[in-house]
């Protein structure tokens, strides 16, 4: 990467002054304001681009229509150039300790370590240049979460209509264990009692209909198991005077095409009551696996996150991330094994708490 920097009366225009150089794939190192010796006040915004990229804006092209001779040297003085450049950033690279950083880069590198994505940060950075903040680490972490506050969004828990509740997920994520929790807070934990029946749709999953009959018979629930989109239907029909009807669904991976096809399926059934898919995550979620979990089940037209395995880890960066990169509001946080005890509704502070004890380690 080469490292250049703008000049300007005021951040913006400096900034602008990349872009429009550059275009909008630059990484923005750093941005000050200068008092230069006749007294004037400038700011400087450094950012960094591949070298290829910087070669081509500042030297351009060597002409093909140049003779033998003059592209001889354009050449030799463009790799002299490239070598030069090359030796400046490696020297400084070699200069520069933790302790030269920028505040900004300290905290960017911070956040961005815990597993929040680089062009989330920028974005928000980019709305700072100019700004005391970003000189002042403690206003520019709590600016950050204040952010990623407002960015999170969250399900409110209404049960003032008959409706479907279905879970859908990756497998081994807790859905059925999850299922039993809401079970239970609906039918026990509430103002009022709600009329509640299990649905199990998991006919893949060796004994995942014995143990959610098995939730069924603790807690004198009606259960039944559908095969088919025509016993969906049915099933559905004949639990018409329930309040809610919670959905156990199998276990996908992005590469079980039949499995998905026939969950599609059941999802854009005829259903005359308002049908709820969730998507389940444990707080154990990969960087690497975000986008085949969100594609995999983002047709299905999610209303919300259920989250589980809290008590799993203790890092809840790339959680965060997710939340943030998909914007999916949270309905309820599934946090350990006991049911129904460890369940509760979704809760930014109760997020934010979790991720804020992950960064004070550091």
């Amino acid at each position: 990467m080469m490292n250049e920097t703008f000049v300007a009366s005021d951040p913006k225009n400096a900034y602008e002054q990349a872009v429009e150089k550059y275009g909008e794939g630059i990484e923005l190192i750093s941005a000050k304001q200068i008092k230069y010796e006749d007294g004037t006040l400038r700011c400087e915004v450094s950012i960094a681009v591949p070298k290829d990229l910087f070669m081509e804006r500042s030297f351009g092209k060597v002409s093909t229509q140049n003779n033998d001779s003059s592209r001889d040297e354009d050449e030799i003085l463009l790799a002299e150039l490239s070598e030069l450049k090359k030796q400046l950033s490696l020297m400084k690279e070699e200069m520069l300790d933790s302790e030269d950083e920028s505040v900004m880069q300290k905290v960017k590198r911070l956040f961005m370590k815990k597993g929040i994505a680089k062009p989330w940060l920028d974005d928000v950075l980019i709305s700072l240049l100019g700004s005391s903040i970003l000189d002042d680490a403690t206003l520019l972490v709590s600016y950050l979460l204040e952010e990623i506050d407002e960015s999170l969004e969250v399900q409110k828990e209404t049960l003032d209509e008959p409706k479907i509740i279905m879970l859908v997920g990756p497998t081994g994520v807790g859905k059925t264990t999850t299922i039993a929790k809401l079970a239970a807070r609906y039918a026990f934990l509430m103002d009022k009692p709600y009329k509640v029946a299990l649905l199990n749709l998991d006919s893949y999953k060796v004994g995942a209909f014995e143990q959610l009959a098995h939730y069924a018979d603790i807690m004198q629930l009606e259960h039944i198991t559908i095969d088919s989109v025509e016993a969906f239907s049915e099933g559905l029909e004949n639990l018409s005077e329930y309040d809610i009807i919670l959905v156990d669904t199998a276990g996908m991976s992005p590469y079980d095409t039949q499995k998905f096809i026939k969950t599609v399926e059941f999802v854009q059934s005829d259903i005359s009551r308002t049908l709820e898919v969730n998507l389940v995550i444990p707080a154990t979620v990969k960087y690497e696996d975000m986008d085949d979990i969100y594609n995999n089940f983002s047709f299905l037209n999610l209303n919300s996150v259920i989250i589980s395995k809290f008590d799993e880890t203790k890092y809840f960066g790339t959680l965060l991330n997710f939340m943030l990169l998909y914007k999916l509001p949270m309905s309820y946080f599934s946090t350990g094994q006991e049911v129904p005890d460890d369940l509760m509704v979704a809760s930014k502070e109760y997020l934010l708490e979790h991720f804020i004890g992950d960064l004070d380690e550091e």
